[in-house]
């Protein structure tokens, strides 16, 4: 029965996923930790390589489509992978699975979900047009790109939470010379090897259900082709709307945990 539960979750965050494109870690993770009673710590290095293989699809169909500003995606590679490997040392030395280092990722996944609904509502009101409009504005130093990836890496690998709405409203305001499109997926293909690397991290930490994982996948696989068929019949208003006050409401119940 459990299984079962595991492998509708997968199908639930899938669609979702293809509906909204907010990350599965928003929706994942406090899933698992409030929903199933799995530590905090491996929710999160289990969804990690949850969003790695998920994403990574949608990233090479990106790729094929020439969508993929593949300069954007190095330089916040260039801060969110070492930032990735310095948090899983730090979590190693705290270690992963301790009181207080769930404590924290729990802390952390709240303030991220927060975060996401902010972000979230940003994007339904359309913020990319009184941000920037295409080509009227020069993209940021290089500089600014490593060090956002840095703080998303950090974030992405304690909590899971970041890469997703968090990303794409950043992206905006760091490349607004690329439209939207780009924007997103620039946002999928360099949240791909920065998942891998905090998810094999988290693996050498013990921290990630391999046959969760498998069972999660067999669910969101199949449900992202579902979420992306649907998304030309639903109002995607409508449903980040919800999104959000669902992200906010989990968010501050993990906060006040």
């Amino acid at each position: 029965m459990s299984e079962f539960l595991f492998i509708a979750s997968g199908l639930v965050v899938g669609v979702i996923i293809g509906l909204t494109g907010v990350g599965g870690g928003s929706l994942m993770t406090p899933w698992l930790i409030m929903g199933f009673g799995i530590s905090p710590s491996v929710a999160v290095g289990t969804d990690l390589l949850f969003a790695a293989v998920t994403k990574c699809g949608g990233t090479i169909k990106l790729a094929k489509a020439k969508l993929v500003p593949w300069r954007s995606v190095a330089l916040l590679s260039a801060g969110s992978i070492p930032a990735a490997l310095v948090t899983t040392a730090a979590l190693h030395q705290l270690g992963a699975a301790t009181p207080h280092a769930e404590q924290l990722i729990r802390q952390g996944l709240g303030v991220a979900l927060l975060l996401t609904a902010a972000a979230t509502v940003l994007k339904l009101f359309g913020q990319r047009q009184t941000i920037a409009t295409a080509g009227d504005r020069r993209d940021a130093h290089w500089a600014l790109p490593i060090t956002f990836g840095a703080v998303i890496g950090c974030l992405v690998t304690l909590t899971s939470v970041g890469a997703g709405a968090i990303g794409v409203t950043a992206l905006m305001l760091l490349f607004p010379s690329l439209p939207l499109p780009r924007v997103v997926a620039a946002d999928m293909a360099y949240a791909v090897p920065l998942t891998f690397v905090a998810g094999i991290g988290h693996a050498a930490l013990g921290t990630v259900d391999w046959n969760l994982l498998v069972l999660l996948l067999c669910g969101s696989l199949p449900g992202i082709w579902l979420g992306t068929h649907l998304l030309t019949k639903t109002n995607p208003r409508v449903i980040r709307a919800a999104l959000s006050a669902l992200l906010a409401s989990v968010g501050i119940k993990l906060l006040a945990w």
